[in-house]
Protein backbone atom coordinates (compact mmCIF):
# COMPACT_ATOMS: atom_id res chain seq x y z
CA UNK A 1 0.00 0.00 0.00
CA UNK A 2 1.30 3.42 -0.97
CA UNK A 3 -0.47 6.44 0.49
CA UNK A 4 -0.65 9.30 -1.99
CA UNK A 5 -0.88 12.96 -1.12
CA UNK A 6 -0.26 14.29 -4.63
CA UNK A 7 -3.53 16.15 -4.96
CA UNK A 8 -2.82 17.93 -1.69
CA UNK A 9 0.72 18.65 -2.84
CA UNK A 10 -0.50 20.34 -5.99
CA UNK A 11 -2.96 22.53 -4.11
CA UNK A 12 -0.35 23.51 -1.52
CA UNK A 13 2.19 24.38 -4.19
CA UNK A 14 -0.25 26.67 -5.96
CA UNK A 15 -1.09 28.42 -2.69
CA UNK A 16 2.57 28.82 -1.78
CA UNK A 17 3.38 30.40 -5.10
CA UNK A 18 0.47 32.82 -4.93
CA UNK A 19 0.87 36.27 -3.37
CA UNK A 20 -2.69 35.88 -2.03
CA UNK A 21 -1.35 33.23 0.35
CA UNK A 22 1.05 35.65 2.05
CA UNK A 23 0.37 35.98 5.78
CA UNK A 24 -0.36 39.32 7.36
CA UNK A 25 3.00 39.71 9.08
CA UNK A 26 4.84 42.91 9.96
CA UNK A 27 6.86 44.39 7.14
CA UNK A 28 10.11 46.34 7.10
CA UNK A 29 11.85 44.61 9.97
CA UNK A 30 15.38 45.83 10.66
CA UNK A 31 18.33 43.99 9.20
CA UNK A 32 19.39 42.80 12.65
CA UNK A 33 16.06 41.03 13.27
CA UNK A 34 15.76 37.44 12.08
CA UNK A 35 12.26 36.06 11.55
CA UNK A 36 12.19 32.28 11.89
CA UNK A 37 9.47 29.65 11.45
CA UNK A 38 10.10 26.84 13.96
CA UNK A 39 8.85 23.33 13.37
CA UNK A 40 6.13 23.66 16.01
CA UNK A 41 4.60 25.92 18.63
CA UNK A 42 6.55 26.80 21.76
CA UNK A 43 4.05 26.02 24.53
CA UNK A 44 6.45 25.16 27.39
CA UNK A 45 9.78 26.53 28.59
CA UNK A 46 11.31 23.84 30.83
CA UNK A 47 13.88 21.80 28.86
CA UNK A 48 14.19 19.29 31.72
CA UNK A 49 10.48 18.46 31.79
CA UNK A 50 10.10 17.41 28.13
CA UNK A 51 12.09 15.77 25.37
CA UNK A 52 10.32 17.93 22.75
CA UNK A 53 12.82 19.41 20.32
CA UNK A 54 11.06 22.78 20.23
CA UNK A 55 11.89 23.25 23.93
CA UNK A 56 15.43 22.00 23.35
CA UNK A 57 15.86 24.63 20.63
CA UNK A 58 14.57 27.31 22.99
CA UNK A 59 16.99 26.00 25.61
CA UNK A 60 20.09 26.44 23.48
CA UNK A 61 19.18 30.09 22.92
CA UNK A 62 18.35 31.02 26.50
CA UNK A 63 20.70 28.83 28.55
CA UNK A 64 24.33 27.79 28.43
CA UNK A 65 25.97 24.42 29.03
CA UNK A 66 29.00 23.34 31.05
CA UNK A 67 30.44 21.47 28.07
CA UNK A 68 29.44 21.29 24.40
CA UNK A 69 29.84 18.97 21.44
CA UNK A 70 31.70 20.04 18.31
CA UNK A 71 30.90 18.81 14.74
CA UNK A 72 33.20 15.81 15.26
CA UNK A 73 31.13 14.85 18.34
CA UNK A 74 34.03 15.66 20.65
CA UNK A 75 33.17 17.23 24.01
CA UNK A 76 34.64 20.69 24.56
CA UNK A 77 34.50 23.04 27.58
CA UNK A 78 31.83 25.74 27.35
CA UNK A 79 30.95 27.43 30.68
CA UNK A 80 33.78 25.51 32.33
CA UNK A 81 37.25 27.05 32.36
CA UNK A 82 38.93 23.85 33.45
CA UNK A 83 38.51 20.63 35.42
CA UNK A 84 40.55 17.95 37.15
CA UNK A 85 39.92 14.33 38.04
CA UNK A 86 41.42 12.72 41.15
CA UNK A 87 40.70 9.88 43.55
CA UNK A 88 41.04 7.15 40.92
CA UNK A 89 38.36 8.80 38.80
CA UNK A 90 35.90 9.32 41.65
CA UNK A 91 36.39 13.06 42.28
CA UNK A 92 35.72 15.61 39.54
CA UNK A 93 36.40 19.29 40.22
CA UNK A 94 35.22 22.04 37.88
CA UNK A 95 35.94 25.78 37.66
CA UNK A 96 33.69 28.18 35.77
CA UNK A 97 34.85 30.89 33.40
CA UNK A 98 34.97 34.45 34.64
CA UNK A 99 32.19 36.84 33.70
CA UNK A 100 29.32 34.34 33.48
CA UNK A 101 26.02 35.84 34.59
CA UNK A 102 22.32 35.25 34.32
CA UNK A 103 19.91 37.49 32.47
CA UNK A 104 18.98 39.15 35.76
CA UNK A 105 22.67 40.18 36.08
CA UNK A 106 23.34 37.75 38.93
CA UNK A 107 26.61 35.77 38.63
CA UNK A 108 26.55 32.09 37.72
CA UNK A 109 27.84 30.21 40.74
CA UNK A 110 28.99 26.72 41.52
CA UNK A 111 25.81 26.32 43.58
CA UNK A 112 23.70 26.98 40.46
CA UNK A 113 25.59 24.30 38.56
CA UNK A 114 25.34 21.71 41.34
CA UNK A 115 21.58 22.22 41.70
CA UNK A 116 21.05 22.20 37.93
CA UNK A 117 22.85 18.87 37.60
CA UNK A 118 20.72 17.31 40.32
CA UNK A 119 17.43 18.47 38.76
CA UNK A 120 18.48 17.40 35.26
CA UNK A 121 19.74 14.07 36.62
CA UNK A 122 16.27 13.21 37.87
CA UNK A 123 14.74 13.31 34.38
CA UNK A 124 17.30 12.81 31.61
CA UNK A 125 18.18 9.21 30.73
CA UNK A 126 21.94 9.83 30.79
CA UNK A 127 21.57 12.03 33.86
CA UNK A 128 19.75 9.22 35.65
CA UNK A 129 22.62 6.89 34.80
CA UNK A 130 25.16 9.37 36.13
CA UNK A 131 23.22 9.90 39.35
CA UNK A 132 23.39 6.19 40.12
CA UNK A 133 27.15 6.66 40.46
CA UNK A 134 27.02 10.00 42.31
CA UNK A 135 27.77 10.25 46.01
CA UNK A 136 27.65 14.06 46.29
CA UNK A 137 27.46 17.19 44.14
CA UNK A 138 28.35 20.43 45.89
CA UNK A 139 29.68 23.93 45.36
CA UNK A 140 33.15 24.48 46.80
CA UNK A 141 33.51 28.20 45.95
CA UNK A 142 31.68 30.89 44.00
CA UNK A 143 33.06 29.61 40.68
CA UNK A 144 33.79 26.03 41.69
CA UNK A 145 31.86 22.81 42.19
CA UNK A 146 32.72 19.14 42.48
CA UNK A 147 31.10 15.79 41.83
CA UNK A 148 32.09 12.90 44.08
CA UNK A 149 31.31 9.44 42.80
CA UNK A 150 30.75 6.05 44.42
CA UNK A 151 32.53 4.52 41.46
CA UNK A 152 34.27 5.89 38.35
CA UNK A 153 32.03 7.15 35.57
CA UNK A 154 34.17 7.53 32.41
CA UNK A 155 31.32 9.15 30.45
CA UNK A 156 31.11 12.17 32.76
CA UNK A 157 31.91 14.78 30.11
CA UNK A 158 29.63 13.10 27.56
CA UNK A 159 26.81 13.41 30.08
CA UNK A 160 27.48 17.01 31.08
CA UNK A 161 27.89 18.12 27.46
CA UNK A 162 25.25 16.05 25.66
CA UNK A 163 24.10 17.76 22.51
CA UNK A 164 20.45 17.22 22.09
CA UNK A 165 17.21 16.56 23.91
CA UNK A 166 17.19 17.33 27.62
CA UNK A 167 20.69 18.76 27.45
CA UNK A 168 22.15 19.95 30.74
CA UNK A 169 21.27 23.65 30.75
CA UNK A 170 22.41 25.66 33.77
CA UNK A 171 19.66 27.58 35.56
CA UNK A 172 19.63 29.68 38.76
CA UNK A 173 19.72 27.63 41.94
CA UNK A 174 16.21 28.72 42.96
CA UNK A 175 14.86 27.26 39.69
CA UNK A 176 16.94 24.10 39.94
CA UNK A 177 15.59 23.40 43.43
CA UNK A 178 12.04 23.10 42.07
CA UNK A 179 10.40 19.69 41.63
CA UNK A 180 11.90 18.12 38.47
CA UNK A 181 8.62 16.29 37.87
CA UNK A 182 6.69 19.57 37.66
CA UNK A 183 7.40 21.81 34.63
CA UNK A 184 8.98 25.10 35.67
CA UNK A 185 7.87 28.35 34.07
CA UNK A 186 10.85 30.61 34.81
CA UNK A 187 12.89 31.75 31.80
CA UNK A 188 16.05 33.27 33.30
CA UNK A 189 19.16 31.75 31.75
CA UNK A 190 22.74 32.77 31.07
CA UNK A 191 22.82 32.00 27.35
CA UNK A 192 23.41 34.30 24.39
CA UNK A 193 19.73 35.31 24.07
CA UNK A 194 17.14 36.60 26.53
CA UNK A 195 13.58 35.35 26.19
CA UNK A 196 11.12 38.25 26.09
CA UNK A 197 8.38 36.67 28.10
CA UNK A 198 6.10 39.72 27.93
CA UNK A 199 6.00 39.36 24.12
CA UNK A 200 5.37 35.60 24.13
CA UNK A 201 2.08 34.62 22.50
CA UNK A 202 1.87 30.79 22.49
CA UNK A 203 0.62 29.63 19.12
CA UNK A 204 1.76 32.83 17.43
CA UNK A 205 5.04 34.43 18.52
CA UNK A 206 8.13 33.92 20.67
CA UNK A 207 10.79 36.64 20.80
CA UNK A 208 14.43 36.55 21.83
CA UNK A 209 16.93 39.41 22.05
CA UNK A 210 20.71 39.45 22.25
CA UNK A 211 21.93 39.31 25.84
CA UNK A 212 24.47 42.12 26.05
CA UNK A 213 26.00 40.59 29.16
CA UNK A 214 26.91 37.29 27.51
CA UNK A 215 30.67 36.65 27.28
CA UNK A 216 31.47 34.11 24.53
CA UNK A 217 34.49 31.87 24.55
CA UNK A 218 37.45 33.05 22.50
CA UNK A 219 37.61 29.97 20.23
CA UNK A 220 35.87 29.96 16.83
CA UNK A 221 32.36 28.53 16.76
CA UNK A 222 32.19 24.80 16.05
CA UNK A 223 28.61 23.55 16.28
CA UNK A 224 27.44 23.84 19.87
CA UNK A 225 31.01 24.49 21.00
CA UNK A 226 33.32 27.48 20.84
CA UNK A 227 32.48 31.17 20.91
CA UNK A 228 28.75 31.81 20.58
CA UNK A 229 28.94 35.22 18.92
CA UNK A 230 25.54 36.78 18.49
CA UNK A 231 25.31 38.98 15.39
CA UNK A 232 21.56 39.62 15.61
CA UNK A 233 19.75 41.95 17.98
CA UNK A 234 16.47 40.09 17.85
CA UNK A 235 15.07 36.71 16.76
CA UNK A 236 11.34 36.28 16.25
CA UNK A 237 9.84 32.81 16.11
CA UNK A 238 6.71 33.09 13.97
CA UNK A 239 4.40 30.13 14.52
CA UNK A 240 2.86 29.32 11.12
CA UNK A 241 1.45 25.79 11.19
CA UNK A 242 0.06 25.90 7.64
CA UNK A 243 2.84 24.83 5.26
CA UNK A 244 1.54 26.76 2.25
CA UNK A 245 1.31 29.97 4.27
CA UNK A 246 4.83 29.41 5.63
CA UNK A 247 6.17 28.87 2.11
CA UNK A 248 4.53 32.06 0.90
CA UNK A 249 5.97 34.05 3.80
CA UNK A 250 9.48 32.79 2.99
CA UNK A 251 9.07 33.56 -0.71
CA UNK A 252 7.89 37.13 -0.13
CA UNK A 253 10.60 37.82 2.45
CA UNK A 254 8.21 38.25 5.36
CA UNK A 255 10.25 35.58 7.15
CA UNK A 256 13.92 34.76 6.71
CA UNK A 257 14.29 31.11 7.69
CA UNK A 258 11.95 28.11 7.74
CA UNK A 259 13.36 25.39 9.97
CA UNK A 260 11.57 22.39 8.40
CA UNK A 261 9.96 23.15 5.05
CA UNK A 262 7.35 20.63 3.95
CA UNK A 263 8.86 18.09 1.56
CA UNK A 264 5.90 18.62 -0.78
CA UNK A 265 6.85 22.29 -1.27
CA UNK A 266 10.60 21.96 -1.85
CA UNK A 267 10.19 22.03 -5.63
CA UNK A 268 8.26 25.30 -5.42
CA UNK A 269 10.80 26.88 -3.06
CA UNK A 270 13.76 25.73 -5.17
CA UNK A 271 12.48 27.78 -8.12
CA UNK A 272 12.87 30.98 -6.11
CA UNK A 273 16.35 32.44 -6.67
CA UNK A 274 16.24 34.21 -3.32
CA UNK A 275 15.93 30.98 -1.35
CA UNK A 276 18.50 28.36 -0.41
CA UNK A 277 17.57 24.79 0.50
CA UNK A 278 20.25 22.92 2.41
CA UNK A 279 20.79 19.80 4.47
CA UNK A 280 22.39 20.95 7.70
CA UNK A 281 22.01 17.60 9.50
CA UNK A 282 24.33 15.02 7.87
CA UNK A 283 22.86 11.96 9.61
CA UNK A 284 19.15 12.67 9.58
CA UNK A 285 16.40 11.45 11.90
CA UNK A 286 15.08 8.01 12.80
CA UNK A 287 11.30 7.90 12.34
CA UNK A 288 9.37 5.78 14.81
CA UNK A 289 6.00 4.56 16.06
CA UNK A 290 5.85 4.67 19.86
CA UNK A 291 3.55 2.19 21.61
CA UNK A 292 2.05 2.54 25.10
CA UNK A 293 3.09 -0.52 27.11
CA UNK A 294 0.91 0.25 30.13
CA UNK A 295 -2.53 -0.51 28.72
CA UNK A 296 -4.25 -2.87 26.26
CA UNK A 297 -3.72 -3.75 23.56
CA UNK A 298 0.01 -2.99 23.53
CA UNK A 299 0.70 -4.25 27.03
CA UNK A 300 0.68 -7.59 25.16
CA UNK A 301 4.10 -8.11 23.57
CA UNK A 302 2.67 -10.49 20.96
CA UNK A 303 0.35 -7.75 19.70
CA UNK A 304 3.29 -5.34 19.55
CA UNK A 305 5.19 -7.89 17.47
CA UNK A 306 2.22 -8.30 15.12
CA UNK A 307 2.13 -4.57 14.41
CA UNK A 308 5.90 -4.53 13.93
CA UNK A 309 5.64 -7.41 11.44
CA UNK A 310 3.00 -5.53 9.43
CA UNK A 311 5.05 -2.36 8.92
CA UNK A 312 6.39 -1.69 5.43
CA UNK A 313 8.79 1.22 5.78
CA UNK A 314 8.41 2.20 2.13
CA UNK A 315 4.79 3.20 2.80
CA UNK A 316 5.87 5.56 5.56
CA UNK A 317 8.75 7.07 3.62
CA UNK A 318 6.57 7.67 0.56
CA UNK A 319 3.80 9.32 2.58
CA UNK A 320 5.98 11.34 4.96
CA UNK A 321 8.86 12.32 2.66
CA UNK A 322 8.10 11.30 -0.92
CA UNK A 323 11.58 12.15 -2.22
CA UNK A 324 14.16 9.30 -2.12
CA UNK A 325 16.93 11.89 -1.84
CA UNK A 326 15.78 12.59 1.69
CA UNK A 327 14.60 9.13 2.81
CA UNK A 328 15.97 5.63 3.28
CA UNK A 329 14.77 2.40 4.82
CA UNK A 330 16.42 1.73 8.17
CA UNK A 331 15.40 -1.40 10.08
CA UNK A 332 17.55 -0.54 13.03
CA UNK A 333 16.97 0.68 16.57
CA UNK A 334 20.12 2.78 16.24
CA UNK A 335 20.44 5.48 13.60
CA UNK A 336 21.72 4.12 10.32
CA UNK A 337 25.04 5.54 9.09
CA UNK A 338 26.31 5.55 12.68
CA UNK A 339 28.73 2.96 14.12
CA UNK A 340 26.04 0.87 15.87
CA UNK A 341 23.39 0.99 13.15
CA UNK A 342 22.75 -2.52 11.77
CA UNK A 343 20.04 -4.92 10.60
CA UNK A 344 20.49 -7.41 13.47
CA UNK A 345 17.08 -8.98 14.15
CA UNK A 346 15.37 -7.10 11.32
CA UNK A 347 13.71 -10.28 10.06
CA UNK A 348 11.04 -9.44 12.67
CA UNK A 349 9.87 -6.74 10.24
CA UNK A 350 8.92 -8.67 7.09
CA UNK A 351 6.21 -6.19 6.12
CA UNK A 352 3.69 -8.93 5.30
CA UNK A 353 0.13 -8.04 6.26
CA UNK A 354 -1.30 -11.56 6.03
CA UNK A 355 1.36 -12.97 8.36
CA UNK A 356 0.88 -10.07 10.77
CA UNK A 357 -2.91 -10.59 10.79
CA UNK A 358 -2.39 -14.21 11.78
CA UNK A 359 -0.01 -13.13 14.56
CA UNK A 360 -2.60 -10.65 15.80
CA UNK A 361 -5.33 -13.28 16.00
CA UNK A 362 -3.04 -15.72 17.78
CA UNK A 363 -2.01 -12.98 20.24
CA UNK A 364 -5.62 -12.69 21.42
CA UNK A 365 -6.49 -9.16 20.26
CA UNK A 366 -9.96 -8.52 21.70
CA UNK A 367 -11.05 -5.52 19.66
CA UNK A 368 -9.66 -2.85 21.98
CA UNK A 369 -9.72 0.68 20.62
CA UNK A 370 -6.32 2.05 19.51
CA UNK A 371 -6.03 5.83 19.99
CA UNK A 372 -3.38 7.45 17.79
CA UNK A 373 -2.55 11.05 18.70
CA UNK A 374 -1.32 12.96 15.66
CA UNK A 375 -0.01 16.53 15.16
CA UNK A 376 -1.52 18.21 12.11
CA UNK A 377 1.08 21.00 12.32
CA UNK A 378 3.95 18.54 11.66
CA UNK A 379 3.28 17.20 8.13
CA UNK A 380 5.76 14.31 8.22
CA UNK A 381 4.63 13.12 11.64
CA UNK A 382 0.97 13.48 10.69
CA UNK A 383 1.60 11.44 7.55
CA UNK A 384 3.15 8.64 9.62
CA UNK A 385 0.04 8.64 11.83
CA UNK A 386 -2.28 8.39 8.83
CA UNK A 387 -0.33 5.44 7.41
CA UNK A 388 -0.43 3.64 10.76
CA UNK A 389 -4.17 4.22 11.16
CA UNK A 390 -4.77 2.72 7.71
CA UNK A 391 -2.38 -0.18 8.37
CA UNK A 392 -3.97 -1.13 11.70
CA UNK A 393 -7.47 -1.04 10.26
CA UNK A 394 -6.40 -3.38 7.46
CA UNK A 395 -4.75 -5.52 10.12
CA UNK A 396 -8.12 -5.86 11.82
CA UNK A 397 -7.79 -3.40 14.69
CA UNK A 398 -10.24 -0.71 15.83
CA UNK A 399 -8.59 2.70 15.43
CA UNK A 400 -9.32 6.27 16.52
CA UNK A 401 -7.09 8.97 15.00
CA UNK A 402 -7.04 12.09 17.20
CA UNK A 403 -5.80 15.09 15.19
CA UNK A 404 -4.39 17.99 17.20
CA UNK A 405 -1.26 20.16 17.32
CA UNK A 406 2.19 19.05 18.44
CA UNK A 407 2.15 20.93 21.73
CA UNK A 408 -1.09 19.11 22.61
CA UNK A 409 0.49 15.78 21.64
CA UNK A 410 3.43 16.55 23.94
CA UNK A 411 1.02 17.30 26.78
CA UNK A 412 -1.22 14.28 26.22
CA UNK A 413 1.55 11.75 25.78
CA UNK A 414 2.62 12.30 29.41
CA UNK A 415 -0.82 11.07 30.55
CA UNK A 416 -0.52 7.50 31.85
CA UNK A 417 -4.25 6.87 32.00
CA UNK A 418 -5.98 4.49 29.58
CA UNK A 419 -6.93 6.02 26.26
CA UNK A 420 -10.59 6.41 27.25
CA UNK A 421 -9.49 8.57 30.20
CA UNK A 422 -7.30 11.05 28.34
CA UNK A 423 -4.40 8.72 27.54
CA UNK A 424 -3.23 7.25 24.27
CA UNK A 425 -1.96 4.08 22.57
CA UNK A 426 0.31 5.30 19.76
CA UNK A 427 2.13 8.44 18.75
CA UNK A 428 4.81 9.02 16.11
CA UNK A 429 7.95 11.10 16.19
CA UNK A 430 11.51 11.36 14.87
CA UNK A 431 14.80 11.52 16.75
CA UNK A 432 17.94 13.11 15.33
CA UNK A 433 20.81 10.70 14.79
CA UNK A 434 23.00 11.71 17.78
CA UNK A 435 20.09 11.05 20.15
CA UNK A 436 19.65 7.45 19.00
CA UNK A 437 23.17 6.43 18.08
CA UNK A 438 24.21 4.80 21.37
CA UNK A 439 22.49 2.95 24.24
CA UNK A 440 24.03 5.49 26.60
CA UNK A 441 21.72 8.34 25.53
CA UNK A 442 19.01 6.48 23.59
CA UNK A 443 15.88 7.57 25.46
CA UNK A 444 13.34 5.50 23.44
CA UNK A 445 15.33 2.33 24.19
CA UNK A 446 15.18 2.73 27.96
CA UNK A 447 12.91 0.13 29.52
CA UNK A 448 12.80 0.99 33.21
CA UNK A 449 9.05 1.23 33.60
CA UNK A 450 7.39 4.41 34.79
CA UNK A 451 10.76 6.21 34.86
CA UNK A 452 11.14 5.61 31.11
CA UNK A 453 10.08 7.89 28.27
CA UNK A 454 6.37 8.14 27.42
CA UNK A 455 5.27 4.61 26.51
CA UNK A 456 6.86 3.30 29.71
CA UNK A 457 8.23 -0.12 28.64
CA UNK A 458 9.60 -2.50 31.27
CA UNK A 459 12.29 -5.00 30.29
CA UNK A 460 14.95 -5.99 32.80
CA UNK A 461 17.04 -7.76 30.17
CA UNK A 462 17.19 -4.67 27.96
CA UNK A 463 18.29 -2.59 30.95
CA UNK A 464 20.91 -5.20 31.91
CA UNK A 465 22.33 -5.10 28.38
CA UNK A 466 22.53 -1.31 28.58
CA UNK A 467 24.46 -1.59 31.85
CA UNK A 468 26.85 -4.05 30.21
CA UNK A 469 27.38 -1.58 27.37
CA UNK A 470 28.17 1.19 29.85
CA UNK A 471 30.71 -1.01 31.62
CA UNK A 472 32.40 -2.16 28.40
CA UNK A 473 35.68 -0.40 27.63
CA UNK A 474 36.42 -2.05 24.30
CA UNK A 475 34.62 -0.77 21.18
CA UNK A 476 34.42 -4.25 19.69
CA UNK A 477 32.71 -5.48 22.84
CA UNK A 478 30.33 -2.53 22.72
CA UNK A 479 29.33 -3.39 19.15
CA UNK A 480 28.57 -6.98 20.18
CA UNK A 481 26.41 -5.79 23.08
CA UNK A 482 24.66 -3.23 20.87
CA UNK A 483 23.71 -6.03 18.48
CA UNK A 484 22.27 -7.98 21.43
CA UNK A 485 20.32 -4.90 22.48
CA UNK A 486 18.86 -4.57 19.01
CA UNK A 487 17.84 -8.22 18.81
CA UNK A 488 16.16 -7.87 22.19
CA UNK A 489 14.39 -4.68 21.08
CA UNK A 490 12.92 -6.50 18.08
CA UNK A 491 11.60 -9.09 20.54
CA UNK A 492 10.02 -6.64 23.02
CA UNK A 493 9.22 -3.72 20.62
CA UNK A 494 9.73 -0.56 22.71
CA UNK A 495 9.02 1.25 19.43
CA UNK A 496 8.81 0.39 15.74
CA UNK A 497 11.45 1.97 13.46
CA UNK A 498 9.85 3.43 10.35
CA UNK A 499 12.87 4.56 8.32
CA UNK A 500 15.31 7.43 8.27
CA UNK A 501 14.79 10.88 6.79
CA UNK A 502 16.98 13.90 6.24
CA UNK A 503 15.10 17.13 6.81
CA UNK A 504 16.37 20.08 4.75
CA UNK A 505 16.06 23.66 5.93
CA UNK A 506 15.20 26.71 3.79
CA UNK A 507 16.29 30.31 4.17
CA UNK A 508 16.66 33.48 2.15
CA UNK A 509 20.03 34.19 0.56
CA UNK A 510 20.62 37.30 2.63
CA UNK A 511 20.94 35.04 5.69
CA UNK A 512 24.47 33.81 6.32
CA UNK A 513 26.32 31.73 8.89
CA UNK A 514 23.75 28.99 9.53
CA UNK A 515 25.59 26.19 11.34
CA UNK A 516 25.49 22.58 10.13
CA UNK A 517 24.10 20.70 13.13
CA UNK A 518 21.08 18.64 14.16
CA UNK A 519 19.93 21.68 16.20
CA UNK A 520 19.11 25.14 14.76
CA UNK A 521 21.65 27.45 16.40
CA UNK A 522 21.34 31.24 16.11
CA UNK A 523 24.84 32.38 17.01
CA UNK A 524 27.10 33.35 14.09
CA UNK A 525 23.96 33.92 11.98
CA UNK A 526 23.62 37.32 10.32
CA UNK A 527 21.60 39.13 7.66
CA UNK A 528 23.21 41.09 4.85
Amino acid sequence: MRLSRRSAITAAAVLAASPLAAPALAQGAARNTLRFIPHSNLAAVDPVATSGYIVRNYGFMVYDTLFAVDPDFRVQPQMVEGHEVTGDGRIWRFRLREGLKFHDDQPVRGADCAASIRRWGARDTMGQTLMLAVDEIRATADRDFEIRLKRPFPLMLDALGKLSTQALFIVPERVALSDPMVPNTETIGSGPFRFLRDQWVPGSLAVFERFAGYVPRTEPTRGAAGGKRVLLDRVEWRIIPDAATAAAALQTGEVDWWEQPAFDLLAVLSRNRDIRIELTDPIGSLMMMRLNHLHPPFDNVRIRRAVQAAVNQRDYLEAAVGNPRYAAECRSFFACDTPLGSDQGAQAMPGRLEEASRMLREAGYAGENVVIISPTDLPTTNAMSIVTADLLRRLGMRVELVATDWSSVLARRSNRNPSDRGGWNIFHTSWVGPDVASPVIHLPLRAHGTAAWAGWPTDEKLEELRTRFLDATDQAEQRVIAAEIQRRAFETVPFVPLGQMKQPTAYRRNVEGIISAPVPFFWDVRKT
